[in-house]
């Protein structure tokens, strides 16, 4: 390894434990994780008694691999990302996510002071985060950090996480064309439901496991 990286990951490490500590204190059950192998050992394990198994759309679950591990061993997997599904099949999926038993999800954003931050188009991933499932896990890459306030936050996710979720999606907005926000009214405008969870639902089991390493976007 070298010093550089050494170093980069020692400064990314304090941060993320920074992090942890503060949802800690806002009542999160937060875990630091040293790798993404790690954050995907706790899935696994976190998910032994689960029967269902909802997916939130994330790129940074996807990035972990945990879907066909989970399926292997026989949970059933609610997962709306397929293009194979009509419309009516993905909202049918997106309800059931609802009632899971466990579910998966990035952040599009974390602030160093324990709040989490996330955008939506549709409402489905946020909705299922702070309540119906019986288990909730959020996995945020040390890319998602912000040392700012929720508002800087919102303005990352804008910035950095819209855009190029746009283009991947093949949504017809200025952002996707031109990679930078305008603040549009777009009919496939993305930024339609802004969440901040600043403290841990009151009856939702919400786990953050913070990784030292970039994942998604």
């Amino acid at each position: 390894m070298s010093m550089t990286k050494e170093l980069t990951d020692w400064s990314w490490e304090q941060k993320c434990q920074k992090a942890v500590e503060a949802l800690g204190t806002n009542g999160f059950t937060a875990v630091y994780c040293r790798t993404p192998d790690d954050a995907r050992s706790y899935i696994l394990e976190a998910a032994a008694d689960a029967a269902s198994i909802g997916f939130g759309g994330s790129m940074t679950i996807s990035d972990l691999a945990v879907q066909q591990p989970l399926a292997d061993q026989g949970k059933e997997i609610l997962n709306h990302g397929s293009s194979a599904l009509s419309r009516d099949q993905k909202m049918e999926i997106m309800r059931r996510q609802l009632t899971c038993d466990l579910f998966l999800s990035g952040s599009n954003a974390l602030t160093i002071s324990g709040e989490l931050i996330n955008i939506d188009a549709t409402g489905n991933r946020v909705a299922a985060m702070f309540f119906g499932p019986r288990r909730v896990i959020v996995v945020v890459g040390r890319n998602k950090l912000v040392d700012g306030t929720p508002q800087e936050a919102i303005q990352r996710v804008k910035q950095w996480a819209t855009p190029p979720n746009a283009k991947r999606l093949s949504f017809n907005t200025p952002c996707a064309k031109t990679g930078f926000c305008s603040d549009c009214n777009s009919p496939d405008r993305l930024c339609r439901v802004t969440t901040i969870i600043d403290r841990k639902p009151r009856f939702t089991d919400l786990r953050v496991l913070v990784v030292n390493a970039d994942l998604g976007l």
